[in-house]
């Protein structure tokens, strides 16, 4: 499935503008009317494959969480929210920025940076004391954002790699200076262009957390081929959830689900792509895979109210 490097390239252009990663430059990356941090709504919904069972007792201490990163983060924020929400009772905060990667979230960088000085990671968590901060960044590789100064992966790997850990434990260190809060790293799936890059950033991200104490949440491993684990798929066998909910097994008569459209290997939204970064408005299994991963995580960390993983 994988295409030729050039035209991977104008795909992965053509398809992050779209979804509020722009090649045009970062003043078009986040439209006036992105929503601010801001608790997301308590939401019905089906049973999951984390709520059985799995609710702490009425004791328990529920966690705060709060919710960062780029698109991919965009797209999920509502589906993260509901699960943790319906397993942990948690109390939730989304802030994510489409086009983002770590150094936006850090103070200091005023003008520079696609996220607002409110939404600055630090602010954040001086202000919503969570007990887990979430990121969730796929690793800005084409220099959107401008705190990246330039920097590419395509025009200087070396100095990519070094100045995204820089810029990580920058990220780590205000806000373990803001608050006591535990950081999840949330690992990223494949991608077809670069594999080793996220392999690489993958490696970054257990590299840091193991450094300062925080978590890892190996997404990217539901959203990968058993055996393969950087090797891109668009369909997955529907997992015993998938099966029972057709909606969320999209090839039912293959047992197959998919995980990305055609048209855009990198999200993970079922429904189009749109100028407006937004949160994913369809059911889509991949999404589900990622919050799952998460909340299974913060579960198993959480001391107010950890209990069996589902």
């Amino acid at each position: 499935m994988r295409k030729p490097w050039v035209v991977g390239v104008l795909l992965a252009a053509v398809l992050l503008g779209a979804c509020g990663d722009p090649a045009s430059g970062p003043q078009d990356a986040v439209p006036a009317d992105v929503p601010q941090a801001s608790a997301t709504t308590q939401q019905r919904a089906p049973a999951s494959p984390s709520a059985a069972g799995t609710a702490p007792s009425a004791a328990a201490k529920a966690p705060n969480v709060l919710y960062l990163g780029d698109s991919l983060a965009m797209e999920a924020q509502e589906v993260v929210g509901r699960e943790l929400r319906r397993d942990l009772r948690a109390t939730y905060t989304s802030a994510p920025y489409s086009g983002t990667t770590p150094c936006d979230y850090l103070e200091g960088t005023g003008k520079r940076s696609l996220v607002p000085v409110a939404d600055k990671a630090a602010a954040l968590v001086r202000k919503l004391r969570p007990d887990f901060v979430v990121l969730q960044f796929w690793g800005n590789a084409w220099g959107y954002t401008p705190c990246m100064d330039g920097i590419t992966h395509d025009a200087s790997p070396q100095k990519y790699f070094q100045r995204y850990e820089a810029d990580m434990k920058r990220l780590v260190d205000q806000i373990t200076a803001a608050a006591e809060a535990r950081i999840v790293w949330v690992l990223q799936g494949p991608d077809p262009i670069t594999p080793d890059r996220v392999r690489r950033v993958n490696a970054l991200y257990e590299k840091q957390a193991a450094a300062s104490g925080d978590l890892v949440a190996d997404a990217g491993r539901s959203l990968s081929a058993a055996g393969a684990r950087y090797s891109w798929v668009q369909y997955l066998p529907c997992t015993a959830y998938e099966r029972e909910h057709a909606e969320y097994c999209t090839q039912p008569g293959r047992d197959r689900t998919a995980l990305h459209r055609d048209d855009d290997y990198l999200h993970f939204c079922l429904a189009p792509t749109t100028s407006t970064p937004k949160p994913c408005p369809v059911r889509s299994p991949g999404i589900l895979r990622i919050a799952l991963e998460i909340t299974k995580v913060i579960r198993e960390n959480h001391q107010g109210g950890a209990h069996s993983p589902a």
